[in-house]
């Protein structure tokens, strides 16, 4: 059987640079406890929501057209297994067409059947297409 991994896409009227910024500034739109960088390959960064925690590195950066975030550790204190999302990636693709730049996020290891998979979806919907979006088109995301 196909594992579908957790994917969601946006849109705006905003440069590929821009979109590659925006993501990049993760304080901005997913975590206000955000320590480290997250624009370059190599750069290392952690998001921390209360006991629940997330590193990342980076390991692939394409200014304009794609990032990955490679998962190295995490605490998911309300999860049985609290280190599930270590070892998953997260990838953002990039794309542009007549102006209107498109963000592709999958967060390739997190689908059905994981025991995060609903809450993780319904948390990254409303990250992505909420606050990812509200930054890109206002310049004001709304990070937990």
């Amino acid at each position: 059987m196909e594992q579908k991994n957790y994917q969601c896409s946006i849109s705006a009227a905003v440069t590929p640079a821009a979109a590659f910024d925006g993501i990049a500034n993760v304080g901005a739109w997913w975590a206000k406890n955000f320590k480290g960088r997250a624009t370059t390959s190599g750069d290392t960064f952690r998001v921390e929501f209360g006991t629940t925690w997330v590193d990342f590195e980076i390991g692939e950066a394409i200014p304009g057209k794609r990032v990955v975030w490679n998962v190295t550790g995490c605490y998911l204190h309300w999860l049985k297994d609290k280190t599930e999302w270590t070892g998953t990636s997260v990838e953002w693709d990039i794309s542009s067409n007549s102006g209107v730049t498109q963000i592709d996020m999958t967060h390739v290891g997190l689908f059905p059947g994981v025991e995060c998979y609903e809450a993780c979806e319904v948390g990254w919907s409303g990250h992505i297409k909420g606050s990812l979006q509200n930054l890109l088109t206002t310049g004001v995301g709304q990070p937990e």
